[in-house]
């Protein structure tokens, strides 16, 4: 029986074929075209063959895989990008990898992939007036979806009936773990191939695998919450809140002193999104000396383990030289938190594997 095989487009950091390899597939390939992520990847995979520009590669003559994730760039369908949608010159590359995995059907007689993963920002519900997600709907299945009746997509829904059979759910990585994750809310579509199975990858409730207190190349570290042992100092546990600065500059301007204390952050507040353009601050300080605390920015490791991925996993590159710390936090910024994406990859393993698709390669 041959071990499940997976393709990585718009691969970032190798979240995916880490958390690929954590569920037992073989990551096979990857693309990416940045040089600081893809010399991070071969460190941790240096098996894994790397492609390089996804608009340079035909799917009749990659490697034939089970499984092919994306997440295509996300500058024109995020709410704080420019919102040109689809049509931009960056998410545009969607439609790259759409051509990709029809070719590979079309080249392996509809058997490879099996399954695909598309993942992007929220946004992509609401950009170009809400027909963004339906042209993607639509590219997947080849044909016409229409708009829900309400005009608006819900956070989880299906097409039914075609092929491939898709599933989508907006997924927040700060759900995903305890203690949480940095707040990262991510649409992960699934789309099966090969039968009715988009269900059960993305909706089955299913144990997850457990997460070490630190992680070696392969492992998971413990994420932090709002008690983190991950800047401990002295053997006290500092609290840490997410530092609102809209929140401090809107009270600052109205002169509203509670609103001003707020903004060091409450205790319901969930940290904030690792932004690929900036990482934003945070308040910390231990409950019996108020005045010792103090404002800062998260280290590249804490942003690791925010994003639930072993501690030094963007560090070196594959020449072991360390990755320059702008470069890491933009990488950091774009990736998707790997609890998320195990989920999803435990999923497939689970109905490929009962579903005999492991045949054929």
């Amino acid at each position: 029986m041959t071990a499940l095989r997976l393709g990585s487009l718009f691969d970032g950091i190798g979240v995916f074929p880490l958390a690929a390899v954590r569920c037992g597939i073989e990551p096979v390939w990857a693309s990416e075209i940045e040089n600081a992520p893809i010399s991070i990847t071969k460190r941790h995979f240096p098996d894994m063959a790397h492609l390089g520009d996804v608009t340079k590669l035909d799917g009749r003559d990659l490697p034939p895989v089970h499984i092919i994730t994306f997440g295509s760039p996300c500058q024109n369908l995020s709410q704080i990008g420019n919102r040109k949608g689809l049509a931009g010159e960056k998410s545009s590359l969607f439609f790259q990898a759409i051509r990709i995995i029809r070719e590979m059907r079309e080249a392996t007689n509809g058997l490879f992939p099996a399954i695909a993963v598309w993942e992007n920002v929220m946004g992509a519900f609401s950009s170009n007036d809400r027909m963004d997600f339906r042209a993607v709907l639509s590219a997947f299945t080849d044909t016409d979806v229409s708009m829900p009746a309400s005009g608006r997509w819900a956070g989880a829904g299906m097409v039914r009936g075609r092929t491939p059979d898709l599933c989508w759910r907006l997924m927040d990585a700060q759900h995903w773990s305890s203690p949480r994750l940095a707040r990262r809310q991510r649409i992960f579509l699934v789309a099966d191939f090969g039968g009715r199975r988009s269900h059960e990858i993305l909706f089955k409730p299913r144990t997850m695998q457990s997460l070490p207190a630190f992680g070696g190349d392969r492992g998971l570290p413990a994420a932090c919450g709002d008690r983190g042992s991950f800047i401990e100092a002295g053997r006290r546990v500092p609290v840490t809140r997410p530092f609102q600065c809209f929140r401090m500059r809107a009270s600052a301007k109205e002169r509203t002193e509670t609103a001003f204390r707020n903004s060091f952050g409450l205790p319901t507040d969930p940290f904030p999104t690792l932004l690929a353009g900036g990482i934003s601050p945070f308040a910390f300080w231990y409950e019996n000396d108020p005045a010792g605390g103090c404002v800062r920015f998260p280290t590249e490791t804490e942003c690791e383990r925010l994003m639930g991925l072993p501690e030094g996993w963007t560090k070196y590159g594959a020449d072991g030289e360390e990755i320059l710390s702008s470069h890491r936090y933009r990488a950091l910024g774009n990736a998707i938190a790997l609890p998320c994406a195990e989920y999803i990859m435990a999923g497939i393993a689970e109905a490929l594997t009962k579903g005999g698709a492991n045949d054929g390669i």
